[in-house]
């Protein structure tokens, strides 16, 4: 199976509209939606409460800023070992 990566619109009437032609042959595809959203980060969902038997901990963890949505743990692991090995 080949995969595409294509932007489209849907339209009032809920039909997807792909805005560039395919240079695929014709028969039948699987299309998978992935919608954009726009989320802040306010509006997350907050973590449960969790019982803390070392204070530090707590007040570090309880007082740290939410991850933002789009933070990519590999590319932080990336960029850590790049420092680390003047890569």
């Amino acid at each position: 199976m080949q995969a595409y990566k294509l932007n489209g619109t849907i339209d009032e009437s809920g039909h997807l509209i792909i805005d560039e032609p395919l240079n695929i042959d014709p028969g039948k595809v699987e299309v998978i939606i992935l919608q954009q959203t726009s989320t802040p980060i306010t509006n997350l969902q907050q973590p449960k409460k969790r019982e803390y038997k070392v204070q530090a901990l707590k007040d570090l963890l309880e007082n740290a800023p939410p991850t933002p949505p789009d933070f990519d743990p590999d590319q932080a692991k990336w960029e850590y070992l790049k420092e680390k090995h003047n890569l």
